[in-house]
This record gives structure tokens, C-alpha cells and sequence, in this order.
């Protein structure tokens, strides 16, 4: 039988997003003794561990089909694959940072300075479109030290907290890009193989479909139904129920997180009763 092989990092935090975000997908996938290579025990698919920098080239040349890894990697290593599908986690951006006692002035303040980074490609491609020259430090690691030690005048890396900038007396001068896990494939997979990354989209959207909302069950009373409606679209639109007492329905819904309490409030002003809110772990639409 035919099996999807998939690359993902070998440790670190995307490591462990990607066998996270696998298992929500169903998938059980064992690898307590750090094995470089293992087998899902109940989806056709074979994993393999390795670093994310090597990743696209390993689905450039068809030894994997698929990858997770960040599009920061992905636009560094220019390789010809696919971006099938952003995964919503590992989100950070690639910015400029100089010494904290400097004064930032805009981009030209780099004009022919040095710049240390592990992504001289996406560097270089950005100030050449900009039209300004600068001279690039390529490092394949500890790039925060760099203008500590008088290597470079800045340094262009991935940030998340902005805690190790600060750490190394740095600030962030200019966001560049902003990057988060994504999903890539070989060009050229075969039909079965194809058939199978549909499979697996189709659960991983399931689950994206369902973070960042929940599900909501209520009680109204029938006259202010059309501006619950309103308030609650739901997927296409609300479930409604009339209940044993006569001009009462109960409602089903999904909101969203970001308006969660704003919503509530609403139903509540409106005499909604006996709310009741429910995760969401899978959305099929």
C-alpha cells in the first residue's frame, strides 16, 4: 500500500506543533525513542525527522511528499515546491535590530552598514528591491551576538517575544516579513499520493475550521429571533428549535472568540437565557 512521507523538524517547538497538529488530525504517530524515520500506526504515512532548513530540498527531490515547516525556510531556500496549506501556528516575523543605544532613522539607516543573519537570501532579495547596499554576514546560528562581539551593525533574524533582542542589547528597528507553519509538497506527486494529501487537508482544515470558536446553545424568546439571527449567522445560519413552552425557541450557533463576550452581552440585553457555550474541536464545512 502505498504511504505519504512526511518531513517535519526534529525537535524543537515546530516539532512538537507538527505532532500535535498530526495527532488532532487522528493520526498516531510514536517516536519516544527519537527515531529519524517511524510509521503511523493507523494513517498510510511515514515520518521523517530532520532539520527544517533541509526540509525543502528533501520535497524538492521527491525523498519526502509533503513538509511542515516555517515559510521563512520556504523563501530562503528558493526550492521548487508547493505551499499546499498555512497551518495557523509557529507564527513569528523576520525583522531588523540594531543596538539599543543607536537612533533608527528608516531603512536607509543600514545604507552600507553590515548586517549579520541566517537568511542572506531574503536579506539580500529586500534591499536590492529597496536600493539600498548593504553587506551581508551570513551565520548559521547565535546571530544576536553578532553586533556585540563587532561583527555587524545589525542583524536580521526571527522574533517572536522580542525577549532575546533584549537580552543581547538589541531592539527590533523594521518588520520585514511575517511567517508562520505551512504545509509544502513534491510538484509532482503521483495519483495516490495525491489522494492522500487530500485526506490529510481535509482533517487539518477540520481542525483549523474549529480553533477560535465555539459552539452556543440558548434559549429566546420567538420576538427577538430575527436579531439573533443577525448577531449569530453561524456557518450559514443558526439551528432554531421551538421549545415546549409556547413562544420560546432554543438556538444553535458558532461564534468566534475575539467577539465571544461582546456576543453575549448582546444575547443577554436581548433575554436570551440559559446560555451555554461548548468548544469546538473539529468544524466540517
Amino acid at each position: 500500500m502505498d504511504k505519504i512521507k512526511i518531513a517535519i523538524q526534529k525537535s524543537g517547538r515546530l516539532s512538537e506543533k507538527s505532532l500535535e497538529l498530526l495527532t488532532e488530525c487522528g493520526i498516531k504517530v510514536s517516536n519516544g525513542d527519537r527515531k529519524l524515520k517511524t510509521t503511523a500506526r493507523n494513517f498510510p504515512m511515514e515520518i521523517l525527522f530532520l532539520r527544517d532548513d533541509d526540509i525543502p530540498q528533501y520535497v524538492e527531490q521527491g525523498v519526502a511528499d509533503i513538509g511542515i515547516l516555517g515559510e521563512n525556510e520556504v523563501w530562503e531556500k528558493e526550492k521548487d515546491v508547493t505551499v499546499v496549506e498555512k497551518l495557523g501556528f509557529s507564527n513569528c516575523r523576520l525583522s531588523l535590530a540594531i543596538p539599543r543605544e543607536e537612533v533608527y532613522t528608516g531603512l536607509d539607516y543600514f545604507r552600507g552598514k553590515r548586517i549579520a543573519t541566517s537568511y542572506p537570501k531574503i536579506l539580500g532579495k529586500f534591499f536590492r528591491e529597496k536600493g539600498i547596499e548593504v553587506k551581508i554576514e551570513e551565520l548559521g546560528g547565535s546571530v544576536e551576538i553578532a553586533t556585540g562581539i563587532g561583527l555587524a551593525d545589525g542583524i536580521f533574524d526571527i522574533v517572536s517575544t522580542g525577549s532575546t533582542l533584549i537580552m543581547n542589547g538589541l531592539k527590533e528597528a523594521e518588520t520585514i516579513l511575517r511567517s508562520e507553519a505551512v504545509l509544502i509538497s513534491h510538484k509532482n506527486l503521483t495519483p495516490a499520493i495525491s489522494l492522500l494529501l487530500d485526506q490529510l487537508l481535509f482533517r487539518i482544515k477540520a481542525y483549523k475550521e474549529g480553533q477560535g470558536k465555539k459552539y452556543v446553545l440558548l434559549n429566546a424568546p420567538n420576538a427577538v429571533l430575527p436579531d439573533i439571527v443577525r448577531l449569530l449567522p453561524g456557518m450559514r445560519s443558526p439551528s432554531i428549535l421551538p421549545l415546549a413552552d409556547e413562544g420560546w425557541s432554543s438556538v444553535h450557533s458558532v461564534i468566534c472568540d475575539d467577539d465571544f463576550w461582546e456576543v453575549i452581552d448582546e444575547l443577554k440585553r436581548m433575554g436570551a437565557e440559559g446560555i451555554l457555550v461548548i468548544p469546538i474541536e473539529k468544524m466540517i464545512l
